[in-house]
């Protein structure tokens, strides 16, 4: 080998050596430039994935609310009505007698058709005079006060259809929702009023540790929180309709 073809040996080895550098140094460029956006992309994931997590914690604690609420309401429709038909104008004391009650009980329902115009008022007819001829079923008088068309019937229909709807099952007032198992907890009490009137008040319960459980770390430190915060401010941990000590016409304290 001469000393030029030597030469031109070195010169090309050493170029392709740069080049080979060079293309090296590209590929590790662009595979650190494709790590780095992938540590972007889990960063970017990771912050969704906490903002996300807590979005549906909020939701599925709405969810529980929600739902307890609502018993809570129909809970306070039964025991109105059972106030009204109670001889002592007295609530329900028991969820299990409330619950029959729901199951097994009548409300009156007025049918209506028609109504007294003035000038049938000013005769000196009203409701329950008209409703008495009506049923009397005398022809005649009905023709004579033109209450041909009048109608005043009172008929018992099944409680738990009027108030709840077809199909309502009555065992699930006793439950708090989501609570596996757990029941309310109602109690009524016999208050004087200021003016010496014995009035009855009633207070259903369903605390936070019940319908709140098994939602995780979260849902535990929700329970304590809001603990704490209704002890430092004297109210109950929980949601509930009605007041022992105070009457507020069966309001939840969510109202």
């Amino acid at each position: 080998m001469t000393e030029d073809e030597a030469y031109m040996k070195d010169y090309f080895y050493f170029c392709d050596a740069k080049v080979q550098k060079k293309f090296h140094i590209r590929v590790m460029k662009k595979i650190f430039n494709a790590l780095l956006a992938l540590c972007v992309l889990l960063l970017l994931f990771i912050c969704w994935r906490s903002i996300q997590d807590d979005i549906d914690f909020q939701k599925e604690v709405t969810v529980r609310e929600n739902a307890v609420k609502a018993r809570l309401l129909q809970i306070k429709a039964a025991e109105e009505e059972f106030k009204i038909q109670s001889p002592d104008a007295a609530y329900c004391d028991s969820l299990w007698k409330l619950v029959e009650f729901v199951r097994n009980g009548r409300i009156p329902k007025v049918v209506k058709e028609g109504v007294l115009s003035d000038e049938q008022m000013e005769k000196g007819l009203t409701e329950a005079s008209a409703a008495a001829i009506v049923n009397s079923g005398d022809q005649a008088a009905i023709i004579a006060n033109g209450l041909q068309g009048f109608r005043r019937d009172t008929t018992w229909v099944v409680l738990a259809d009027s108030l709840f709807g077809p199909g309502f099952n009555a065992d699930s007032l006793r439950y708090i929702p989501f609570a596996e198992g757990d029941t309310f907890q109602l109690e009524t009490f016999l208050t004087v009023t200021r003016s010496g009137t014995q009035q009855y008040v009633m207070e259903c319960c369903a605390p936070d540790s019940s319908f709140l459980k098994n939602m995780g770390r979260n849902g535990d430190r929700l329970i304590v929180n809001r603990k704490q915060l209704a002890d430092d401010m004297g109210n109950y941990p929980g949601l509930k309709i009605g007041d022992l000590s105070n009457w507020n016409n069966n309001a939840g304290n969510w109202e």
